[in-house]
């Protein structure tokens, strides 16, 4: 099948990272990063062939990616947005 090859999840990996710059948020970079994940421990030979191992290692690294950029760049612990302006206004 398809799904076993590592340049395949690469591959997709890369074109999430791609579409990741027209999405806010952080949002596919998680999945992108998980997807080269599966493909290299495909390529490594860690990961056989089974498909709900691969899906589960996608989504716990893409759990794990989520959590991380929303910790490195997502709101600080009581930080609050105070508008002083709107926009609205000239």
């Amino acid at each position: 099948m398809l799904w076993q090859e590592a340049w395949v999840w690469v591959t997709a990996g890369v074109i999430l990272g791609a579409l990741e710059m027209l999405a806010p948020g952080f949002v596919l970079l998680g999945f992108a990063a998980g997807a080269i994940l599966v493909g290299l421990l495909i390529w490594l030979g860690v990961l056989g062939a089974s498909l709900p191992w691969m899906i589960l290692t996608l989504a716990v690294a893409a759990l794990v990616v989520w959590f991380a950029m929303r910790k490195i760049a997502g709101v600080r612990e009581g930080q609050t947005k105070i508008w002083d302006r709107d926009i609205n206004e000239n």
